[in-house]
């Protein structure tokens, strides 16, 4: 087992992944920019080092610069996070290239499943259901355009290295495909300096489920149920739940299924979700996988009472799995609200500022990750998620109670969140009934 592990990460995720290491008797090493000298993973680690100034392509991004801290304080180990560089396929190799474990897949399988388009030719062999589209990567107006009329309209014209909704855009038409695709394409080349794009039927108003899966280098592989990830603000998540109001014990058993497949298709280690859509008809279609720890994985944790943090580390320390297929029991419902910092009433503008004063709600079945505290100033810099809420009941109903509690117990004074949002969406009778799909935010809340 490890001895000392550097996370480079920063925020909730950061104290998380430190929480689960001092449980575990490994010595942790925080990173921190200029701007998070007095953040709280800094605090609660065993050693902390800074990197660089705020701005992340100095600090969380600096390879080099977090590299030279893990030899500096001598950690054997990197745990990722989410975000930043736990899906940068190039970190990942000079981790192995520097004897250094990453905690996470292997620098080829992060290149192969993070490439959109290399991603679904490989679903597609491995005989995982995938959304009809381009088989090859696409790189002009012409090129797409014969394979959208050959998938038929409305298509969604993708960027194969995108990610949180960029680089993407839907055409209903032949009259707007030339100027959505070349909108999607200067976006990718932008964000992630790759102009590779794919088309795909665009699937009307589906749900967004995704599986969690575990993999060990033994080659077992096991996944632990689904998520609902369907309430969505232009492809970003603001609330997910487990399990899905809209999945049977047959469709769960055969979506898992296709979810291992896929992970063992490419040899997967460590941590990963396969995304599906889901259509009206119960048709799934693998979307993409996430090489990575989820911001959502704590509602997985409660239905099924395995710690993935954990999981994580074994893994990446040499260990099997610690669980079978036939181990994994999902009991009740669990929800996870993303609270972040910013106005709704403003198109969810960013808020940052200083806490003067914040209550947190507990109780049975509920829990709270964050990294900040009272007086804690939230730098401008960074994602604007503060605080994550999650619940856990016997059932979804009771779920949906005893989240529309802590919401209503959850005080964050000094600056702006989208906690009454949150409230309101909770409280919507069609999400109460569990009529829910990625159209939900638009169609309920049209000035969002």
């Amino acid at each position: 087992m490890f001895q000392k592990i550097l996370i480079a990460n920063r925020g909730e995720i950061a104290v998380r992944i430190i929480r689960a290491c001092r449980e575990m008797g490994i010595k942790t090493v925080a990173v921190y920019s200029e701007a998070d000298r007095d953040a709280l993973h800094t605090l609660l680690a065993d050693e902390a080092i800074c990197i660089g100034p705020a701005p992340s392509a100095e600090s969380y991004l600096n390879m080099e610069q977090i590299l030279t801290a893990c030899v500096a304080m001598k950690a054997d180990a990197i745990h990722p996070g989410f975000g930043f560089l736990s899906e940068n396929a190039r970190f990942a190799e000079l981790c192995e290239k520097c004897h250094i474990r990453f905690i996470g897949p292997p620098a080829e399988v992060i290149h192969r499943m993070g490439n959109k388009s290399e991603a679904r030719k490989t679903m597609m062999e491995a005989g995982v259901p995938v959304i009809p589209g381009s088989k090859e990567p696409v790189f002009t107006v012409e090129e797409g355009l014969k394979t959208a009329r050959e998938v038929g309209f409305p298509v969604m014209i993708k960027a194969s290295s995108g990610g949180g909704g960029k680089g993407m855009r839907v055409s209903y038409g032949e009259d707007d495909f030339a100027s959505n695709f070349q909108n999607a394409q200067m976006e990718s080349v932008k964000g992630f300096s790759d102009d590779t794009m794919y088309i795909e039927r665009f699937v009307e108003r589906p749900r967004h489920i995704e599986f969690q899966i575990l993999a060990d280098s033994f080659g077992n592989v096991v996944h632990l149920g689904e998520r609902d990830c369907s309430i969505q603000r232009r492809h970003q998540k603001l609330l997910e739940e487990a399990p899905s109001a809209a999945i049977s014990e047959e469709l769960r058993e055969r979506m898992g299924q296709a979810a291992v497949k896929a992970a063992r298709s490419v040899h997967y280690e460590n941590a990963g979700t396969i995304e599906f859509l889901l259509d009206k008809n119960k048709e799934f279609y693998f979307m993409e996988m996430n090489t990575r720890i989820q911001v959502e994985h704590p509602v997985t944790e409660a239905v099924t009472d395995l710690d993935l943090i954990k999981e994580q580390i074994r893994i990446a320390a040499g260990e099997p799995l610690s669980v079978t297929q036939e181990d994994i029991q999902i009991t009740g419902h669990a929800i996870e609200c993303r609270i972040n910092a910013e106005n709704p009433d403003k198109h969810f503008m960013p808020c940052p500022g200083t806490i003067t004063d914040i209550h947190l709600p507990g109780g049975r079945g509920v829990r709270v990750d964050t990294a900040v505290y009272n007086n804690y100033t939230i730098p401008p810099n960074y994602d604007s998620m503060i605080l994550k809420l999650i619940v856990h009941d016997k059932d979804r109903p009771s779920a949906i109670a005893k989240m529309r509690s802590a919401l209503g117990e959850l005080v964050i004074e000094g600056i702006t969140t989208n906690v009454d949002f949150q409230y309101e969406l909770i409280g919507d009778r069609d999400f109460e009934d569990g009529n829910v799909d990625t159209d939900f935010i638009p169609s309920h809340f049209p000035d969002c």
